[in-house]
């Protein structure tokens, strides 16, 4: 009986993408990212559906054809949930819930699912929850049904599930509390950051599950949770970092981009994106072992641009070089065509040195164009 009940549980997912060009290297990317998504927040894959020819369709997104192609693949594997690889308005998810008579998410709240599994702090806890009423405030109007208790799993977690039980008025005066909250924060952080000024900032970015967390961990000596998993950072970290012959800096860990990432959560977020956007310097962190590393580089630069950070000094880590064949001096070599970079393996221990270089080079350059923070070879204490 209890493992009729455990089955019941588990959410058995059909994923469903739209090719929008001739091309299928762009789709296969980022429906195998949905996948990943899909099973970081506990689902079970069990088929795929592609529109692949024309646009999303006004009321269904999909074509009635694969609507059909979605419901037998939900009947014979027994599916309770359908996964849609972007956004669908409100009235897209009524119909799709009406004719296929099962919940229907999209990527984004797939993603502010995972946000609010991740988040532990007051901070970041606050920052998805206004996400989350954001995105769900105009959907309040149609039978948003896979936040009810009807469904729960994937997609309810954090507010979602009481949410049919108010009115507009209740989640228009939760959001207008969260902004306050919010704002709060960022005073605070923001005051943390003129205090921060009269020394060199360094803020770690990259694609999520890229190795941040492990390089900040390995040069600042911190503890930082580090997980092989999607978003494991959700809350700026800083500590001072001891340069060879250059001296004291700060190094901040900070969130993980991902490509289609919910506006809301850009917005949400700025108070830990700020520490982006004020950093005198941005380590770009890059898992070299990926198969679409230059995609994955494109979706970081895509986000630095929407927070304005895309102008700030940058050196490229290529991290994981002890999981590519070879010693990777080809890719080194290539991304060197366009930029300064690093090779190393932060789990490894491998190419710190070559990296503190660096960094002590953009670090003066800092000082003589500051003209205050002196170098200081005195060692931490």
């Amino acid at each position: 009986m209890f493992d009729t009940f455990k089955a019941k549980l588990v959410e058995k997912a059909v994923l469903v993408g739209l090719r929008r060009d001739a091309h299928n290297a762009e789709l296969e990317n980022s429906m195998a990212e949905l996948r990943f998504l899909a099973e970081s927040a506990g689902a079970q894959i069990v088929g795929e559906v592609i529109q692949r020819a024309g646009g999303p369709r006004s009321s269904h997104y999909i074509g009635k054809g694969k609507i059909a192609e979605v419901g037998v693949l939900l009947q014979e594997q027994q599916g309770n949930l359908v996964i849609f690889d972007d956004d669908l308005s409100p009235a897209q998810v009524r119909n799709l819930e009406n004719d296929l008579e099962t919940k229907i998410i999209d990527r984004s709240i797939l993603i502010l699912d995972i946000f609010a599994r991740r988040a532990k702090t007051i901070e970041a806890k606050t920052q998805v929850e206004l996400a989350q009423m954001k995105y769900l405030y105009p959907r309040l109007t149609g039978r948003w049904s896979h936040f009810s208790k009807q469904y729960g799993g994937i997609g309810a977690k954090g507010p979602g599930e009481m949410q049919l039980e108010v009115d507009r008025r209740l989640v228009d005066k939760r959001i207008k509390k969260l902004s306050g909250e919010l704002e709060r924060i960022d005073r605070e952080r923001s005051e943390q950051r003129k205090r921060r000024r009269d020394l060199f900032n360094i803020a770690l970015v990259g694609y999520t599950n890229a190795g941040k967390s492990t390089l900040f961990n390995l040069l600042t000596k911190a503890h930082v949770f580090a997980d092989d998993r999607l978003f494991s950072t959700l809350d700026a970290t800083t500590r001072v970092l001891y340069l060879p012959n250059s001296g004291r800096v700060l190094l901040t860990d900070t969130i993980g981009f991902i490509r289609k990432l919910p506006a809301q959560l850009v917005a949400s977020f700025r108070a830990t994106l700020a520490d982006i956007a004020d950093a005198d310097m941005l380590l770009h962190v890059v898992d070299c072992s990926a198969e679409d590393i230059r995609r994955l580089t494109d979706e970081v630069e895509k986000t630095l641009i929407q927070i304005d950070a895309d102008k700030i000094d940058r050196l490229v880590v290529l991290n994981k070089i002890d999981l590519i064949d070879g010693d990777g001096r080809p890719l080194v070599s290539a991304f060197a065509e366009e930029t300064d970079v690093v090779a190393v393996s932060a789990l490894e221990k491998i190419g710190t040195g070559p990296l503190l270089e660096r960094l002590g080079y953009y670090h003066q350059r800092w000082v003589q164009r500051n003209g205050h923070n002196p170098p200081c070879n005195i060692p931490p204490g």
